[in-house]
């Protein structure tokens, strides 16, 4: 009787426990360490080392150590190389055996490089063997590869160098440290620099920034892990004061000599947008005036550094902003495109290389953000752009002659395009607001798409808020996009505290068609600790064209906040929200925002967490701060509006400012001014630093800051 008890309660039981496990499963909260980007799981895995195999129209990717490929005409997975016979290819060249397979780049349809120990290696499929193609010094820092040659710029303390075949030759042999060759933070990584060299297409030259700091006073970063602590000072110019200078040299690998480019005065001028030309003669480059509101796009001689002629200028009351180089390509060698906002929004200009405007390839109130390639004739351009939305990114074709333009991603979201050598077939990799990632291959001549990968949903297991995505009007009629997110569990006949998440500087974007609709892990935190959280991105803000990005110009912070105030004034229109208890969080430019919405609104905010706050404009540095602020000395009142240094005294809400003591972007000048203005003020705020760390907190100590954060709000609001 007992044993036949059980038999038949056992599938009962065992049910029972399979929707036990499941409701406790989607049970499962983030937690601080999620929060802080430490948990890989939560974020969605697609196709380790995903490109095209050149020539084959198959793409290739890592699964499992093993290198794998798929032709894009059926749907059938081939083994290339596992990683046991990689690595006996690796002893055999008395080098270390590899526990992950490496990241691959391919250079033929059989053979392709890998970097391992310092060594670039080259892999033949064919014939199984592996050979050293060059070697890297072990100090080389903004390291440069010739995908042609193999030859490697680098750069070891302020001079630059070049190896080939392991043997290594000096480019440079400057004494002074404060004059720098080859380094990639010219102008401070504004206008589009991510280099400091530029190999041309052969190999047969390479230009390179030289930068002479030596009339920028040194500005000291305090390092506090010495016995007796000590500075290591950074150069920073800062807004209105004296700027370096900077020019462009050509060394020629055939003879060793080096030219540089007569660009002009050194004084205060940007060099932006270097490009080769495909034939190594010339080289392009955008020469920007320091007013930043004119700018020539410049053809010199390789050769000899002359200048040639200027293909065209732009010119704008407020600033133009050059992001990205000249686009060539191999089916039109003697033609350019360039993307500019010269019509109000980023679209793709057509020239010839002797700066004939040869049209205007797309119009429209809608963002191109990038230029991918063309088709082996040259009859189409295939770009990404926000035609269909500005929170969304698609790929598109444009055709060269009647400037039709095809939309081939079939989803709506967030699309990013690897495109096959012969541009006949796009990898769309994309997520939205209901997928967190999926690979689409399309068919660029006749449009077809086919799902290539699906990854699964990494937050499948966790209790998650409602994301609701919509526009409100401002008093000018212009849309402003927000979101909310609201408590797990929510209950609308309850009242819920309330935190607005902000940025609202240029650059950024924070509400997007993607996968948590841009949020991320941490104010899904935030929302699973009770609070409505809210996001809204003003005018100032990214992707919605130039008179909305460029309002703020000469005003930082103003427009900004009568937005932000907006997003406030619907927030506590919604009866869940208890208005007596809203709280403002944000870094960077986000820290400025958070303080000036306290400072400009006195008792509408219960409390705020700002990171890294700029307190001053004329404490932040010329590139990004002229263009925005102009100069202290030509916008007095600008500047002294935007100051929250001058209006301290109306601080009356509880504040607390975080601020790393190592900040080379927003430096640590300006959130101790503030607290002095405060002393100097009697009021009252809340203080906190994280030593070493330099604009924010990475690394494990980024979950303390999430628990600092989390645990002000629970204290105060």
């Amino acid at each position: 009787m007992k044993k036949n008890y059980v038999i038949f309660y056992l599938p009962f039981l065992l049910c029972l426990f399979v929707v036990v496990r499941v409701a406790s499963a989607q049970e499962k909260l983030l937690t601080p360490a999620d929060a802080a980007y430490q948990n890989p799981s939560l974020y969605a895995k697609g196709l380790q080392n995903l490109q095209w195999v050149p020539a084959q129209n198959a793409y290739s990717w890592i699964v499992n150590q093993t290198l794998v490929k798929e032709s894009a005409f059926k749907h059938k997975t081939d083994t290339l190389l596992r990683i046991n016979d990689l690595n006996s290819a690796l002893v055999k060249l008395s080098l270390k055996q590899t526990k992950r397979f490496p990241s691959i780049h391919w250079i033929s349809d059989n053979n392709f490089y890998f970097t391992h120990e310092n060594r670039i290696v080259n892999y033949n499929l064919t014939s199984h063997q592996a050979v050293v193609l060059n070697t890297i010094p072990d100090d080389a820092e903004n390291i440069d590869i010739q995908k042609e040659t193999f030859k490697v710029a680098f750069t070891r303390k302020n001079n630059l160098f070049i190896v080939d075949n392991g043997k290594e030759k000096a480019i440079t042999n400057e004494t002074n440290s404060d004059i720098v060759y080859g380094a990639n933070n010219v102008h401070r990584n504004e206008f589009g620099i991510e280099n400091g060299t530029f190999w041309s297409p052969d190999g047969n030259y390479l230009a390179f920034y030289r930068m002479d700091q030596t009339m920028v006073p040194d500005y000291p970063i305090v390092d506090i892990t010495t016995r007796i602590s000590t500075t290591q000072p950074v150069k920073y110019p800062m807004a209105g004061e004296t700027s370096h200078q900077v020019t462009l040299g050509v060394y020629n690998l055939t003879d060793g000599s080096t030219t540089y480019l007569k660009t002009g005065l050194l004084n205060d001028q940007y060099l932006t947008a270097v490009t080769w030309d495909q034939t190594e003669e010339f080289v392009y480059v955008g020469v920007l005036n320091r007013d930043q509101n004119h700018l020539k796009m410049n053809k010199y001689s390789a050769k000899d550094g002359e200048f040639i002629s200027t293909l065209f200028e732009e010119k704008n009351s407020k600033y133009v902003e050059p992001e990205s180089g000249l686009f060539f390509f191999k089916q039109l060698p003697d033609q350019f495109f360039w993307l500019s906002e010269r019509d109000g929004f980023n679209h793709i200009y057509h020239y010839s290389t002797d700066g004939k405007l040869l049209g205007q390839l797309t119009t429209g109130n809608w963002m191109v953000t990038s230029i991918n390639c063309t088709d082996p004739k040259g009859e189409n351009v295939f770009f990404s752009a926000t035609k269909e939305s500005p929170l969304q990114k698609n790929i598109y074709s444009v055709n060269l002659k009647n400037k039709n333009i095809q939309l081939l991603s079939k989803q709506h979201g967030t699309h990013s395009a690897k495109f096959s050598d012969d541009c006949k077939y796009v990898l769309d990799q994309f997520s939205n607001t209901e997928t967190p990632l999926q690979i689409a291959l399309i068919n660029t001549k006749n449009k077809e798409s086919k799902l290539v990968y699906n990854a699964e949903n990494p937050l499948k297991d966790y209790r998650l808020g409602k994301t609701t995505l919509s526009t409100l009007k401002n008093d000018e009629g212009t849309e402003l996009w927000y979101r909310m997110i609201k408590p797990v569990d929510f209950d609308s006949t309850k009242k819920y505290p309330a935190i607005i998440y902000v940025y609202g500087g240029p650059h950024a974007q924070l509400i997007t068609d993607s996968w948590l609709a841009g949020a991320g892990i941490y104010l899904n935190y935030l929302a699973q600790q009770g609070y409505v959280v809210f996001t809204l991105d003003n005018r100032g803000s990214a992707n919605r064209g130039f008179d909305f990005e460029s309002a703020i110009h000469r005003q930082c912070g103003t427009v900004e906040t009568e937005d932000q105030m907006l997003g406030y004034s619907f927030l506590i229109s919604n009866a869940f929200v208890d208005q007596t208890r809203i709280g403002v969080d944000g870094w960077s430019y986000g820290g400025f925002m958070t303080i000036n919405m306290l400072l400009e609104n006195p008792g509408k905010f219960k409390a705020a967490v700002a990171g890294g706050p700029v307190c001053d404009w004329k404490y932040y540095e010329i590139m990004y701060g002229e263009r925005y602020m102009d100069t202290p000395q030509s916008n007095p009142d600008g500047y002294k509006k935007a100051s929250l240094i001058e209006k301290a005294e109306k601080l009356t809400d509880r504040l607390m400012i975080i601020h790393c003591t190592s900040d080379p972007v927003v430096v640590w000048q300006n959130s101790m001014s503030f607290v002095q203005a405060c002393i100097n003020n009697k009021v009252m705020l809340d203080y906190f630093i994280y030593p070493g760390h330099d604009h924010n907190v990475s690394g494990p100590d980024r979950a303390h800051l999430i628990m600092k954060i989390e645990d002000y709000f629970k204290r105060n609001l």
